[in-house]
């Protein structure tokens, strides 16, 4: 049989600890516990609360921190933009050029009358999934696979998927940075959104071969590289990559690419 008072006492014994070691607890925090530094609330409370990254923190908890102790500059926030960094400038009594607009480009034109499927793909209709099977049903392995892992993951609706490949609408994006995370091919990248060129291809193939892969690929003939005045077009592993911090929007690439991968954007 049950011993009720045996029962009934340890219950109590333990319910006393519990309730003293509750007491002690909250005495403690009263009268030694750090009290939150106001102007890291102030900070937070301006910040939108994307928790995106974008600024190089893990999130907004982590970026308000690095500003209220003067660690980071004030205007990293890309989603919150111009409204943001003159809050933050308010509360920490500084002037604070807002950063530079940015916004997210795919770099990819592998549209269904320019590549081919290899394979037939029937298994979970996602980008990563796709991608550990051959790399994909695309015949370009670096090319955009199409199911929408980006765009499922845009908090603004700025991703669509259009003629195979995923399409960015630059006056939606608001540079959170979820879809650059979530692409397993990782060809989606932040481009400055007074750039008027970019390059739309991320075949690393040589000429030959990229080109079999996909008719509007970058062969990597370099006459890009050539053509630019400021040197800010470098073609390494068989693509051209764009420097546009010395890029004066010239125009002279887009014009020398023969394959017109390198092309006029608009992003205003």
């Amino acid at each position: 049989m049950f011993d009720f008072m045996a029962i009934l006492t340890a219950f109590l014994v333990v319910a006393g600890v519990g309730l003293v070691l509750g007491v002690l607890l909250a005495l403690f925090t009263h009268f030694f516990g750090i009290e939150d530094d106001p102007k890291f609330k102030a900070v937070r409370g301006a910040l939108p609360g994307a928790n995106c990254g974008a600024c190089g923190f893990k999130g907004c908890d982590d970026y308000a921190k690095a500003v209220a102790e003067g660690r980071a500059a004030p205007n990293l926030c890309i989603p919150g933009g111009a409204d943001t960094v003159a809050a933050l400038s308010e509360v920490l009594g500084v002037e604070a050029e807002a950063a530079a607009p940015k916004v997210a480009f795919i770099h990819c034109n592998g549209v269904c009358g320019a590549t081919s499927p290899k394979a037939e793909y029937d298994g979970m209709q996602t980008c990563k999934a796709s991608s550990m099977v051959f790399g994909g049903a695309g015949s370009c392995v670096y090319g955009c696979i199409g199911c929408g892992d980006c765009a499922s993951v845009c908090p603004a609706d700025a991703i669509c998927i259009r003629d195979g490949i995923a399409h960015v609408d630059p006056r939606a994006c608001i540079g959170c940075m979820a879809c650059t995370k979530a692409c397993p091919k990782h060809i989606i990248s932040m481009l400055p959104k007074d750039a008027v060129v970019a390059n739309f291809c991320s075949n690393k193939e040589k000429g030959a071969d990229a080109r079999k892969n996909c008719k509007n690929a970058c062969i990597g003939c370099k006459k890009c590289e050539k053509t630019c005045p400021n040197g800010a077009i470098t073609v390494i592993d068989n693509n051209a990559i764009v420097d546009y911090e010395k890029c004066t929007h010239c125009g002279a690439c887009a014009e020398a690419c023969p394959t017109k991968c390198l092309k006029a954007v608009n992003f205003q």
